[in-house]
Formats: C-alpha cells, sequence, structure tokens
C-alpha cells in the first residue's frame, strides 16, 4: 500500500467504522444496565428495552462488517478483523420473553456481556489500525 490515496480512505473508513462501533458499544452497554436490572425482577417492558438496544447494536455490527470488508479491499495485505456479529441467538430470546426468569435473564446478560467485551476488543484493534495508519501517513 504505496499510495497516500489509499492510506487517506483507509484511515477515514477506519474512522466511520470506529463511529459505528462506538455506537454498537453504547448500545450494548445499556442493554447490560438493563439486563441487570431485569434480572432483580423487572418484566416486559424492561426486555423490550433490553432487546431494542441489543438490536441497534446489532444493526451497527452490520455496517461494521460491510466497512470491514471494504477496509479490507483498500488495505489489501493488511490484516483486518473480520465478521463481528452480535451473538445474543434467537432461542436466547425467546427464553428471556417467554420464561422472563432469573436464569434467563442471567443467561442473557452473559451473551450481552460476551459481545460488549467482543465489540470492545474490535474497537481497540481499529484504534492500533488507525495509529499505524496514521505513521504511514506521515
Amino acid at each position: 500500500m504505496e499510495n497516500r490515496q489509499q492510506i487517506s480512505e483507509a484511515l477515514s473508513l477506519t474512522e466511520q467504522i470506529l463511529d459505528y462501533v462506538e455506537d454498537a458499544e453504547s448500545s450494548l452497554s445499556s442493554a447490560r444496565g438493563w439486563g441487570f436490572f431485569d434480572v432483580f425482577g423487572s418484566g416486559f417492558i424492561t426486555d423490550m428495552i433490553k432487546h431494542s438496544k441489543i438490536n441497534r447494536a446489532g444493526e451497527a455490527m452490520d455496517h461494521v462488517n460491510s466497512m470491514m470488508r471494504r477496509l479490507q479491499d483498500i488495505l489489501g495485505s493488511i490484516q483486518v478483523p473480520q465478521d463481528y456479529r452480535i451473538q445474543i441467538g434467537n432461542f436466547a430470546t425467546f427464553a428471556d420473553f417467554f420464561f422472563d426468569g432469573c436464569l434467563a435473564d442471567i443467561y442473557m446478560l452473559s451473551r450481552i456481556m460476551e459481545s460488549l467485551d467482543e465489540v470492545r476488543d474490535l474497537k481497540h484493534k481499529l484504534y492500533t489500525l488507525r495509529s499505524m495508519l496514521e505513521d504511514m501517513q506521515h
């Protein structure tokens, strides 16, 4: 990747991806808060809010995955992390609403926390990539 224009384009795309990753992180952090609240005995409304936050994070990560493929095309031989998805699962969502008990709530909370850890890991990798691109730009 010897072209300054490619580096600039990759840097710009990395910034855009970071915006979506931060949106996903914020949504999952909020979902985690609602998940703790749900464990201690709330109900359907809390589940709706929590899953709304999870869905928003999932939509942000769909954008991230699409943009990451474009970034890989631009960067060529430089490896970028790929295919991050919010891994909650349909059964977990069903169980969270249908059974709405402590065990289902705890399981759902653990899935949210795993996804949040993955998003934060991706964010760290993107900051490292951004720094590397900035160094290449100079």
